[in-house]
C-alpha cells in the first residue's frame, strides 16, 4: 500500500532522515567489502522445452485484498469472471511486505523488505550493505541495491533472452531521480502518473549502470508494436500501468473514479493484445496479481519469504492451462520469480532459492501435453 507523503504523521521525517543519513554514509564502504549473493541452481528437472513457457507477461495492480477482487460482488467483472473463465485462479497467493515497493523487487531480485523499501523509498537512497545471509539475501537497508546483486533481467541478459519493462507514463526510458534524491514521482500529476516505486528495475545498480535499462525500461506506449511479432517480443515483459489504471488511486488526479472499477476497465482494453499476440498463442504465461492486499493484513506462516503483504491472489493464463481451475497451494511473489527463472533454466535467486518454496507446478500448468 503506498502512501501519499502529505498524510505521513511528521514523526515518521526524523526516522526517514535517520535510515537515508546512515544508508548514504555507508553505502559506498561497505559493499565493497562484503559477499556477493549467490544463486542457486534451478532443479534439474525444469527445462524450457515443450509444455514451458517460453513468453511470460507479468501485470501488477495496486492494493487490493483477495476477497475485494475475487469475491462475490467484484468490481471487476473482466478479471474476475471473464479472463477468470479462461485461466487458473491462484487462491492463496500472498504479497510479501507492505507497503508497494517491496512486493515489485521481489519478483525480479528474490531480496526481502527492508525499512527503507517498506516506506516506498521517498528518498532514492543507496543501499548499505553489512552482509550476506542464506538465502542469498543482503543484509542493510537502503533503496537502490550495488551492481553486486543479480536480478533476473541481468540473468535473462546473460542467457541471450530479451526482457523489457514496460511502464505507463514513464515517458523517458529508465527514468529514476539521482542517487541521493527525494522522489518526485510519489503521487500522480496531471499528465504523470509514472510512479518509481512500482518500476523495480531501477532500483538494481545491475541494471541502471547498463545499456540495457535504456534499451529495455521502456514507457507502456512500446508494448503494442513488439507484440506484433515472436521476434519482438520479449521474454519477459513486466508491465506496470499509472498510479490512476492500477487501482491505486481513488479519485484518480484528473477527478475522474479510479479504484478496483478503473483497473478493471484498463485490463479489459488492453490485455486482448497480450492474448491475441503470436507469442502468446504460441508459449504464453499471463499473471496478473496486486501488489499487496489493503491495511496491515498478513497471512500464513510457512512459505519462505513470508506473507505479511497479505492475500491478493492471481490469475495464471496460458495455452498451457485449462481455464476456470483453481489452485490452493501456497505462494508469494518469490514464487513467481523461482516459476520465471525455472522457465528460462536460470538460477533462482535470493528467496526464490529457499528450501520448501512452492514454484507452480501441475497444479497451474494443467493442460501441458
Amino acid at each position: 500500500m503506498s502512501r501519499n507523503p502529505s498524510t505521513t504523521p511528521g514523526a515518521k521525517g526524523a526516522a526517514r532522515a535517520c535510515w537515508i543519513a546512515i544508508a548514504m554514509l555507508l553505502a559506498f564502504v561497505t559493499t565493497a567489502c562484503t559477499p556477493t549473493p549467490t544463486p542457486t541452481p534451478p532443479p534439474s528437472a525444469t527445462t524450457n522445452g515443450a509444455g514451458t513457457p517460453g513468453h511470460v507477461f507479468i501485470v501488477n495492480l495496486e492494493n487490493k485484498g483477495y476477497e475485494k477482487v475475487w469475491g462475490a460482488g467484484s468490481a471487476a467483472p473482466y478479471l474476475s469472471a471473464t479472463l477468470r473463465k479462461q485461466g487458473v485462479l491462484l487462491s492463496q497467493y500472498y504479497g510479501i511486505a507492505h507497503h508497494s515497493n517491496p512486493n515489485y523487487l521481489a519478483q525480479i531480485s528474490g531480496q526481502a523488505s527492508n525499512a527503507m523499501t517498506r516506506d516506498d523509498c521517498p528518498t532514492y537512497a543507496p543501499f548499505s550493505q553489512t552482509g550476506v545471509v542464506s538465502p542469498g539475501q543482503v543484509e542493510g537497508t537502503g533503496c537502490v541495491y550495488p551492481a553486486s546483486v543479480p536480478t533476473l533481467a541481468g540473468q535473462l541478459s546473460a542467457a541471450g533472452k530479451r526482457w523489457k519493462g514496460y511502464m505507463e507514463d514513464m515517458k523517458s526510458p529508465c527514468r529514476h531521480p539521482g542517487l541521493g534524491a527525494k522522489d518526485a514521482s510519489q503521487d500522480a500529476k496531471a499528465g504523470d502518473q509514472y510512479a518509481t516505486r512500482h518500476n523495480p528495475f531501477v532500483y538494481f545498480q545491475e541494471i541502471t549502470s547498463s545499456p540495457d535499462c535504456k534499451a529495455d525500461v521502456v514507457d507502456y506506449s512500446e508494448l503494442e508494436g513488439d507484440l506484433r511479432s515472436l521476434d519482438t517480443t520479449p521474454a519477459l515483459a513486466y508491465i506496470t500501468p499509472n498510479l490512476c489504471n492500477d487501482g491505486h488511486d481513488d479519485p484518480c488526479v484528473d477527478g475522474s473514479p479510479g479504484g478496483l472499477a478503473r483497473a478493471d476497465a484498463w485490463l479489459a482494453r488492453e490485455v486482448p493484445q497480450i492474448l491475441d499476440s503470436p507469442a502468446f498463442k504460441q508459449d504464453g504465461m499471463l499473471v496478473i496479481t496486486f501488489d499487496e492486499s489493503e491495511g496491515n493484513t498478513g497471512g500464513p506462516s510457512g512459505i519462505p519469504g513470508g506473507t505479511a503483504g497479505g492475500r491478493i491472489g492471481a490469475l495464471v493464463l496460458s495455452p498451457l492451462i485449462r481455464g476456470g481451475t483453481t489452485s490452493d497451494r501456497l505462494y508469494n511473489h518469490f514464487s513467481l520469480l523461482a516459476t520465471v527463472e525455472d522457465a528460462f533454466s536460470l538460477p533462482r535467486l535470493g528467496y526464490a532459492a529457499a528450501a520448501g518454496l512452492n514454484s507452480f507446478g501441475d497444479d497451474v500448468f494443467n493442460a501441458r501435453p
